[in-house]
């Protein structure tokens, strides 16, 4: 019961991560795909305003379920951590040199300076969650055994599963900040650009769906034990996930950006927990279980006590910093930060 309750607590944490640092991530990729310095800045302006006071925020859920993975669950730790180190490695860098460039781009005055360090922020923007949704298929397709560095280094996220997940994370993350930055210009009165958001919303969504239906034969062929867990045990989520992403695509179209917010953020989450129904109890595929890999029960009651005591001051905390820069709106004209200029033709 414990250890149940610490994997949901954790994955929990995982969503929470997938729904805000995956907005954050592909902020970056929207920074990325904006155009020229001067076709670009309102777009920037606005990627730069919304994610301002939160970019570093949302890495604490990160954080979080890497804690609670090493606390809880530390056989499953060592044998992720010491197989696949190679794309945990980039993307941790990738999370580093995004920050490094984010805080140099808004202190930067010359221009070129500012397009560098622009072009940094955005291609780490795109490497980082492609790496994280390869460590996510090479725990789903089973090429994580128990043990230390059991697995191969190289094809255990070399591999089409990992592919997949890669590619879903970067177009669910272009997606989700798409979503967002909707209703973020709608409220500031920038009415273009939230048409213009609204549109690649729209586009990101229907290249997600068409990602996650032409993955449906990948993971047939590559990783049938999720496959048949997807298809069978979690199907009321992957259905649940289908409907809240079409709800999301046509409360976009009718411009309801605010509803299509959760209706969207649903969409992700659902899928994400699909991933964690289908392959439960497992948490290695093929070679661990959710109890075989618990710490003592007391570990695990002291990790949950620890949690709820932090939760009290976590949640309310996180709670005010989005509520009150919701209320805020871009500031524009000259006087706007410089590294609004930022990125490369």
């Amino acid at each position: 019961m414990l250890a149940d309750t610490a994997l949901a607590v954790m994955w929990v944490g995982l969503t929470c991560y997938a729904l805000f640092g995956g907005a954050d991530f592909g902020a970056g990729v929207w920074d990325l795909l904006a155009g020229g310095s001067r076709r670009g800045l309102p777009q920037r302006r606005l990627i730069e305003h919304s994610i301002g006071p939160i970019w570093e925020a949302n890495h604490v859920w990160l954080i979080f379920v890497i804690v609670l993975l090493w606390s809880a669950f530390s056989p499953v730790f060592a044998a992720v951590m010491s197989t696949l180190y190679l794309p945990l490695t980039l993307a941790a860098l990738g999370i580093i040199a995004r920050g490094a460039a984010f805080a140099f781009r808004k202190a930067s005055t010359e221009l070129w300076q500012q397009r560098l360090f622009g072009a940094c922020f955005a291609l780490s923007s795109l490497i980082t969650p492609f790496f994280l949704g390869a460590v996510a298929g090479a725990v789903a397709s089973g090429r994580v055994p128990p043990g230390l560095a059991a697995g191969n280094v190289i094809t255990s996220w070399l591999n089409p599963t990992s592919a997949l997940g890669g590619v879903l994370a970067v177009t669910t993350c272009a997606h989700l900040a798409a979503v967002y930055l909707c209703a973020d210009a709608a409220r500031a009165g920038e009415r273009a650009l939230a048409s213009a958001f609204a549109r690649r919303a729209v586009i990101s969504g229907l290249v997600s769906g068409a990602v996650a239906g032409a993955g449906i034969a990948v993971l047939h062929a590559d990783a049938p034990e999720l496959f048949h867990g997807l298809t069978h045990r979690a199907l009321p989520l992957v259905v649940l996930s289908v409907v809240a992403g079409l709800l999301g695509l046509a409360l976009l179209h009718r411009s309801r950006f605010v509803p299509a917010r959760p209706a969207s953020a649903l969409a992700v989450a659902a899928i994400l927990w699909a991933w964690g129904a289908a392959q439960y109890p497992a948490m290695l595929v093929g070679g661990t279980t959710v109890e075989q890999a618990a710490s003592d029960g007391a570990v695990l009651a002291a990790c949950l006590v620890v949690l709820a005591v932090g939760a009290l001051l976590l949640v309310p905390s996180l709670w005010l910093l989005y509520a009150t820069f919701q209320r805020r709106a871009p500031a524009a004209g000259p006087g706007s930060s410089p590294s609004s200029e930022a990125s490369s033709d």
